[in-house]
């Protein structure tokens, strides 16, 4: 699965958590979002992702936005993790958890630290 397609489809389906985890840290307007996904490496390819996104999770209740009009710099939208927003995330998490460590035994690598049945913070 090392082709374009499959690589989209993966990122396609993560790039909702990474935005809300990078919202956690602290509130991020769109570029600026766009620029720490694009940094991060292999997450975003396409600037036109984000903001759809965005507006999704907008519209889910998992971010708000408002605008800021800072003295001397244009006026830029900034968006804020929701409490479901949070919410979601730790799911997401969990969920994630648990699906690598079967991916990842599925495809035949060995973490010491895996076990399939018991994820930290979560059960089977």
């Amino acid at each position: 699965m090392s082709d374009d397609a499959g690589l989209t489809e993966l990122r396609r389906g993560v790039l909702a958590a990474c935005v809300l985890a990078l919202l956690e840290e602290c509130p991020r307007f769109g570029l600026q979002l766009v620029r720490d996904l694009a940094e991060a490496g292999g997450l975003l390819t396409s600037d036109g992702t984000v903001y759809p996104l965005l507006n999704r999770l907008r519209d889910a209740g998992l971010v708000t936005s408002e605008w800021h009009d800072d003295q001397g710099e244009r006026a830029r939208r900034y968006y804020t993790i929701t409490a479901d927003g949070r919410r979601s995330l730790v799911a997401f998490r969990e969920d994630w958890a648990r699906f690598s460590l079967t991916v990842d035994a599925v495809l035949g690598y060995k973490r010491p630290e895996a076990n399939l049945y018991e994820v930290k913070g979560g059960g089977k």
